[in-house]
């Protein structure tokens, strides 16, 4: 499908009736718009709500408290390159083992 609309003056534009309809685009439908080597793309995406709180969430959250006690001692960019450090050791040794 192929159809030329224009822009209005403040660059907004209307999907043409049988593009929302083929791909399910209603008023609540979120759109993703991307620009790839010089083309606008908008795909249609799905939107979850935010989970509630389970009782296993709660027990995994419980169980890493003391890191985040810890890592309250610390900058972002401190613990970024811990991470860091720790990927490319990972890394290194991933490549060893496959030589």
């Amino acid at each position: 499908m192929i159809q030329l609309i224009r822009p209005l003056r403040s660059g907004q534009i209307t999907i043409p009736a049988p593009f929302r309809e083929k791909l399910g685009i209603d008023r609540d439908t979120f759109l993703q718009i991307s620009l790839i080597e010089g083309e606008l793309r908008i795909k249609p995406v799905s939107v979850t709500t935010k989970a509630q709180d389970t009782a296993w969430f709660r027990k995994l959250y419980d169980q890493f408290s003391d890191v985040r006690k810890e890592a309250q001692k610390f900058s972002e960019k401190e613990i970024n390159q811990v991470i860091d450090k720790a990927v490319k050791a990972v890394r290194k040794s991933h490549v060893k083992g496959h030589n």
